[in-house]
């Protein structure tokens, strides 16, 4: 496929992006080019959508079935006070387009279901996952593995976050099948045990390390550069400030 051109106003708006080797140029277009799907326009969506329009992701698809509530703001940096009742999709579209009116926006005002997931990721290249429940992450897993698109997946509580790449569908250097979500967590727990930010809290800050996290996994994705976290599960605590690397295979 051929790598579409840069315009006078992109060479200069993307500038330190091309100036770095292994971006270049050449990985600008493909950014360009590139279609992605973020799940959630909610506490990890929010910066990874920010982060991700303004590297300028040709087109970027949100699935997303909620309103914008007073509650939100505190971590759900994309929204402000002013969209308050807006539908989530149309008020992240909106600020998309203040970043980088360079991007293309495709509103999904779902909820992502078994049923509808395969249709939905095959019509992207990478996908981003900001969704808050078990359900939607192993619908959304399965779709990616099917469709044989890479998922970028996170999750966030309190002061805790983690964040990995999963291509199950591919083979790792030593020959043997990259491990996949059930892999990782071969079953949900049961309900009730894990408890959601709205019961435990959240600090809003981690939301956008993480969410931040994902996006940066996504560019690497995208241009074909560094190491991204496949296999490798990356742990953040916010409250010791460290990170860990937790290796994980295909069982």
């Amino acid at each position: 496929m051929t790598n579409p051109a840069l315009t006078d106003e992109e060479l200069e708006r993307y500038a330190r992006h091309i100036v770095l080797p292994e971006i270049g140029g050449p990985g600008q277009q493909k950014l360009k080019r590139a279609r992605v799907l973020v799940i959630g326009a909610g506490g990890l969506g929010a910066p990874a959508l920010e982060y991700l329009a303004a590297a300028g992701v040709g087109t970027l698809g949100i699935v997303d079935d909620d309103d914008v509530s007073l509650s939100n703001l505190q971590r759900q940096v994309i929204h402000g006070t002013d969209t308050i009742g807006m539908a989530k999709t149309d008020s992240a579209s909106a600020a998309i387009m203040r970043i980088n009116p360079n991007v293309a926006v495709e509103l999904h005002r779902l909820r992502l279901t078994e049923q509808n997931a395969p249709a939905l990721v095959a019509r992207y290249d990478v996908v981003v996952d900001g969704s808050d429940n078990f359900e939607t992450r192993y619908a959304l897993a399965d779709a990616c593995d099917q469709e044989k698109k890479p998922l970028v997946t996170a999750a966030v509580g309190r002061f805790d976050g983690s964040v990995t790449v999963l291509k199950p569908y591919e083979t790792g250097a030593d020959g043997k099948r990259n491990p996949g979500y059930r892999d990782l967590f071969p079953e949900a727990p049961p309900e009730g045990l894990v408890p959601s930010c709205a019961v435990a809290g959240i600090v809003g800050a981690l939301t956008g390390v993480i969410g931040t996290l994902e996006a940066m996994e996504t560019i690497k994705l995208i241009a074909g550069i560094g190491e991204p976290l496949v296999g490798r599960l990356l742990l953040y605590d916010g409250l010791t400030a460290r990170f860990d690397t937790v290796r994980y295979k295909a069982v």
